[in-house]
């Protein structure tokens, strides 16, 4: 039997979030049945709560950054049990049959992907995703969250954390490595964190060096404004690898000539404007222009036990969910540090 919880949801592109209720299916054999205690906002949920990125799926429950309560287990879960902490990342299905899905890069699954909300499941029904009270997903698609992490910090590491942590992994970041993250918000506090914590050299590249104390406090390196020309001189041919989290237009010819000869500048902030590039940036030093998206179930969790292992949570500002229309504001105005949290007890 489906069951009505209490949700915040987009009634239309643009239109501002409001308190809702939105249909769960039933628990099935292989479900279960999570209490969200803590959802965090994504850029992405703006993006795609305004249509930023084609077409949305109306009304729309953002929210791909979960952490809760397990109440209810199906028949047949072995996974988790009733009690444990876990939490729900930016899918909740994959074909599981396709060459990715049995390597464990789900992410890139080549029938697409379920995403935990803006999508449709295997029987055509809309997904709704964390701003809401209680979720019901498949046991494979569920995390667990060690005790080392507090679930409010927890939840942003289902898409921040598995976002740089995943390229970070990738591109072999670690001792004897010089890393440079872009963008200190959401995604790239994160980055330099794990990246630190890996072993890498930490660089900041942010526009100015009004956060360039935190950066150093999250154990950065080095801090540099990239609106400063002489940031791009002084810095050429530096890094073995550069993580791009912002999600406006960069003039990537200036940032690949930060990369040493065979170096890799990967993006996983999505712009929605397409980006202009000459080619001779890369050509010259055998260079990488290379995107990266989310990780696979396998790798989120080895990403959360890494952060449990190392302390790590996301820098956090809690907050109710009447709240959210003027997070979104803060978000968009780069005004967070540096992740919101919903405390879903509110909605």
């Amino acid at each position: 039997m489906t069951t009505n919880v209490a949700a915040f949801a987009a009634p239309a592109p643009s239109a501002p979030l409001e308190r809702t209720t939105v249909s769960r299916r039933a628990v099935g054999a292989y479900d279960v049945l999570i209490e969200i205690k803590y959802a965090g906002i994504c850029h992405s949920d703006i993006h795609q709560a305004r249509d930023g990125w084609g077409e949305g799926i109306y009304p729309m429950v953002p929210g791909h950054e979960i952490a809760g309560i397990v109440t209810e287990v199906g028949s047949q879960v072995t996974r988790h049990k009733v009690g444990d902490r876990v939490g729900v990342g930016c899918f909740v299905d994959s074909c599981r049959e396709c060459e990715y899905c049995r390597q464990g890069l789900e992410q890139y699954c080549t029938q697409g992907m379920t995403g935990t909300y803006n999508a449709r499941d295997k029987e055509g029904e809309p997904t709704y995703g964390g701003y809401s009270t209680h979720i019901v997903v498949d046991e494979n698609y569920t995390l667990r969250i060690p005790e080392g992490i507090p679930l409010d910090e927890a939840a942003p590491l289902l898409c921040a954390g598995i976002t740089l942590y995943s390229p970070l992994a990738h591109w072999k970041a670690g001792p004897g490595k010089n890393v440079a993250i872009v963008g200190l918000g959401g995604l790239g506090h994160m980055g330099v964190k794990i990246a630190h914590a890996l072993g890498a050299e930490v660089t900041v590249l942010s526009q100015s060096l009004r956060k360039q104390e935190d950066g150093l406090k999250l154990g950065a390196d080095h801090f540099y404004a990239t609106s400063a020309p002489a940031t791009f001189e002084k810095l050429a041919n530096t890094f073995d690898l550069v993580i791009s989290t912002v999600s406006a237009p960069l003039d990537f010819d200036a940032y690949l000539s930060l990369l040493k000869t065979d170096g890799a500048l990967v993006n996983v902030g999505a712009p929605e404007e397409p980006v202009s590039l000459n080619l001779f940036s890369v050509i010259g030093g055998r260079k990488t222009l290379a995107g990266s998206m989310i990780g696979g179930i396998r790798e989120t969790q080895e990403m959360l036990d890494f952060c449990a292992e190392h302390g790590l949570g996301a820098e956090i500002e809690l907050i109710r969910a009447d709240q959210i229309n003027e997070a979104y504001e803060r978000v968009l105005a780069g005004d967070v540090r540096y992740r919101f949290v919903i405390d879903t007890s509110t909605i």
